[in-house]
């Protein structure tokens, strides 16, 4: 500063090469320059059923789902799907409840190559309306109980029980591009504002290679399908159990509601991974659920939850928004008495960097924003 007093302070790095070696460990830089290998969606699926056809898929009220059912029955659906114009470009809006037929639904809008708008039979009809309005859609699919949901929307509506997808082929479709739009979920906006954000299929795929801190996935594992579809943590539910061949225990809506109910449904089908926001696994019992693990976010995770849940599992924090795919960072396993959990370490797709208000790296130990 001294040898040249005239220039700009904004010019001087007050980083060493340790602190930026450092911070390039520690906020996971390579990724930047490392390859990817893009993947989508249905093609990591189509090799679980190829693996195991007769393994079981999905669970929701006492009926099962092979792997391989789930496939034809989504090629059927696809096809349907595309003599409506569904493919990469466009997007299908779901009405669903939590069910069976909603994931058969969901597989057959990837298997085109178009993205799917999920839309919660429980939000208000203004909202429903705006989001159609908004993300435009070609079409929206749902069941013969919701269809009264859409009275007075000018969009065709697909009833997915119709039986006119019995009559498509189970033949499967191209595949699509990793590239293409997997789903558009909306949040509030930070202005108030509903906003649509819009995640590809690769985003969703990249997610799973992030999960080595303890939690293994794989054909053993035995999954909840708890949250709204109209929420991301949906997306890492369904995917996490149906793209390593695990077994997906979709949860009635009328379970979700009840934490008794809920508890005996996850005892009854050995559930091994659960997925919760911190205030909806407060209000449920760890008792009998010792094998599971659970993963937690969306909100900050007070310690007393940590010192209730975390004794013989695996139990791990996650944080992100939904516009990088559910999260960003994980932390290690948690252990009781440790506090209040971090946000943990960049996931494996995730660079860090914590920055000034003039988006300068900051030393270590100064508050910036991440």
């Amino acid at each position: 500063m001294t040898a040249n007093p005239t220039r700009r302070l904004l010019s001087i790095d007050l980083l060493g090469e340790a602190e930026h070696a450092d911070l390039n460990e520690w906020g996971n830089r390579a990724i930047l320059t490392r390859p990817a290998a893009p993947v989508s969606i249905p093609a990591l699926f189509s090799v679980q059923v190829a693996r195991a056809p007769e393994a079981i898929a999905v669970t929701f009220e006492g009926r099962s789902t092979t792997y391989g059912e789930l496939d034809a029955a989504s090629n059927r659906l696809a096809h349907l799907l595309t003599e409506h114009g569904a493919g990469p470009g466009v997007c299908i809006a779901l009405l669903f409840a939590r069910s069976a037929e909603a994931i058969v639904a969901i597989l057959a809008v990837l298997k085109t190559g178009a993205a799917y708008l999920p839309i919660d039979p429980m939000h208000p009809r203004v909202r429903i309306d705006f989001m159609l309005a908004d993300a435009t859609p070609i079409a929206v699919m749902t069941t013969t109980e919701l269809r009264s949901r859409l009275d007075g929307c000018d969009l065709t509506v697909i009833d997915v029980t119709d039986p006119a997808v019995d009559a498509q082929p189970s033949t499967a479709l191209p595949p699509p591009s990793p590239d293409d739009i997997a789903h558009i979920i909306y949040t509030s906006g930070t202005t108030g504002v509903p906003k649509g954000v819009a995640v590809t299929q690769h985003n969703v795929t990249q997610l799973f290679d992030s999960l080595e801190a303890g939690l293994e996935l794989g054909p053993e594992q035995v999954w909840t399908q708890f949250h709204s579809y109209a929420f991301d943590f949906s997306v890492w539910e369904i995917w996490a159990a149906l793209l390593f061949g695990g077994r997906l225990v979709v949860v009635p809506e009328s379970v979700a509601r009840s934490p008794e109910d809920f508890h005996a449904l996850l005892v009854t089908e050995h559930v091994s991974v659960l997925t919760q926001t911190p205030s909806a696994v407060s209000g449920l019992s760890p008792e009998g659920l010792e094998s599971a693990a659970l993963v937690i976010g969306a909100e900050a995770c007070p310690p007393v939850l940590v010192d209730r849940w975390a004794p013989g599992r695996v139990m791990i924090n996650v944080s992100g928004p939904t516009e990088t795919t559910m999260w960003l960072s994980k932390s290690a396993p948690l252990t009781p008495g440790s506090g209040a959990p971090p946000i943990g370490s960049p996931v494996t797709g995730a660079a860090f960097f914590v920055l000034d208000g003039l988006l300068c790296q900051v030393p270590p130990g100064v508050v910036g924003e991440l």
